[in-house]
C-alpha cells in the first residue's frame, strides 16, 4: 500500500516536533511537506530546529532536509501533501482563518488546536468515544462548499486522563451524573518554552488560562449529539474542573470524584468494565490505537507519571487508586501522556480513523 503523503503546519513547534517524529516510519503516512512561521520559512527544517528540538531522538533523516514552507501559504502545500495535521501557534481568529484556507483548498486538516472545538459543525475527536460524529463531515463540506476538504480537531489534552474511564462506565448502563476532577499538568503541557523554572521548582500553579472552562464543556460537546447539522451537548453531566501546573516533564494526572444518575456499579464491577473496554480503532486494528484503552494498576501509589505515561506507547490511560467517596459515590486516579495521547499521538489516531472510515483518500 502506497503511503499518503502528508504535511506538518506548524512543525518547528513542540507538537509539531512530536508529529515528525511520532510519524517516523508510519505503515500509512508519509511526512513531504513542513511549515511554520514567516522566520522559519525557506531554511531546511533541520536548520530551523536548530538549538530548539525538543524531542529525545534525532530528526528523522527523510524530514531534515525538506524546505519549510510559510504556512499561512496554502498555495505552497497544494499538490503536495494528501492532508495536513495542524499545530500552528497564533491568535484563535488566525488559526481559524488558516485552517479554512486549507479546507477550501481542497486539504483536509486534523487539528490539535482549540480555535475550531467551539465550532458548531467540527467535531472534536477521541476515536474511542465518538467516531460517529464524523458523520458531519458532509454537512461541513456542504454548508462551506468544500469539495475535499475538512476540520476535525482533537480535545484538550487534559480531557485524555479521565474521558475514557467514565465513557465506559456510560456505555456499561451506568449514567454519570456528575464529576469533580482535579488535574495535575504536566509542565510540557504549555509548550517551549513554557512556564520559567523559578516559577515552577518547589512550586505548584494552581492556574492554567482558560483550562478549567476547557475541560468542563469540551466533553460536553463530544458526549453530544448531532442536530440539524450541528452539535448539541450532553446536559446529562456537569463537571468541575481545577487545574494545577506540577514540576513534572510529561503526563496529566487527574484525582476524579463521580456521582451516579440512579444506578450505582460497584468497585468490582467498575474495574471489570475498564479492563474490558474496547472500541472501533481496536476493531479497525489503527496502528496508533493502544491494545488496551484503559489500564489498571492495583498498586495503592500508582498511577504515576514517570512510571505509567510511556504505557501502550503513550497512547493508553492508565487508572487507579479505584475506591468509594465520602461525598460522591467512587473516586480514583487518571493519567496519560499529554504530549502523546493528548497531542499529535491523538491527532495522528483521528487521521487514521479518518482513513480507515473513508474521508481520507
Amino acid at each position: 500500500m502506497s503511503k499518503m503523503s502528508v504535511g506538518v503546519i506548524g512543525a518547528t513547534g513542540m507538537v509539531g516536533q512530536n508529529y515528525v517524529r511520532l510519524l517516523k516510519d508510519h505503515p500509512w503516512f508519509d511526512v513531504k511537506y513542513v511549515a511554520a512561521s514567516p522566520s522559519s520559512a525557506g531554511k531546511k527544517y533541520a536548520d530551523a530546529v536548530a538549538g530548539r528540538w525538543l524531542m529525545d531522538e534525532d530528526i528523522p533523516g527523510p524530514v531534515r532536509d525538506l524546505i519549510v514552507q510559510d504556512a499561512s501559504d496554502v498555495e505552497a502545500a497544494k499538490g503536495r501533501c494528501d492532508f495536513v495535521f495542524s499545530s500552528v501557534e497564533m491568535d484563535k481568529k488566525a488559526i481559524r482563518e488558516t485552517e479554512d484556507a486549507y479546507a477550501a483548498a481542497g486539504i483536509p486538516v486534523v487539528s490539535n488546536n482549540s480555535a475550531h472545538r467551539g465550532t458548531a459543525d467540527v467535531p472534536v475527536l477521541i476515536p474511542e468515544i465518538n467516531p460517529h460524529h464524523l458523520e458531519i463531515i458532509p454537512v461541513q463540506q456542504k454548508k462551506r462548499g468544500w469539495k475535499k476538504g475538512f476540520v476535525v480537531v482533537k480535545p484538550n489534552c487534559s480531557v485524555q486522563s479521565y474521558m475514557a474511564p467514565i465513557h465506559a462506565l456510560r456505555l456499561a448502563g451506568f449514567p454519570v451524573a456528575r464529576a469533580i476532577v482535579s488535574t495535575l499538568q504536566a509542565v510540557s503541557g504549555a509548550g517551549y518554552p513554557g512556564n520559567p523554572s523559578l516559577d515552577m521548582t518547589d512550586n505548584v500553579i494552581p492556574f492554567i488560562n482558560g483550562e478549567e472552562e476547557k475541560s468542563e464543556v469540551e466533553p460536553l460537546k463530544i458526549w453530544g449529539r448531532i442536530e440539524n447539522g450541528e452539535f448539541v451537548d450532553d446536559d446529562s453531566i456537569r463537571i468541575s474542573a481545577h487545574c494545577n501546573r506540577v514540576p513534572v516533564i510529561d503526563g496529566h494526572l487527574a484525582c476524579v470524584s463521580l456521582g451516579f444518575e440512579s444506578k450505582k456499579p460497584s468497585l468490582a464491577e467498575i474495574k471489570e468494565i475498564w479492563l474490558a473496554y474496547r472500541s472501533l480503532p481496536q476493531e479497525l486494528g489503527l496502528p496508533f490505537a493502544p491494545p488496551h484503552p484503559i489500564l489498571f494498576r492495583e498498586e495503592n501509589n500508582r498511577p504515576q507519571p514517570r512510571k505509567d505515561r510511556d504505557a501502550e506507547k503513550g497512547m493508553a490511560v492508565t487508572v487507579g487508586r479505584l475506591r468509594t467517596c465520602n461525598v460522591f459515590d467512587c473516586r480514583f486516579v487518571g493519567l496519560s501522556h499529554n504530549t502523546v495521547r493528548g497531542a499529535a499521538g491523538g491527532g495522528i489516531l483521528n487521521a487514521e480513523l479518518l482513513k480507515a472510515k473513508g474521508y481520507l483518500k
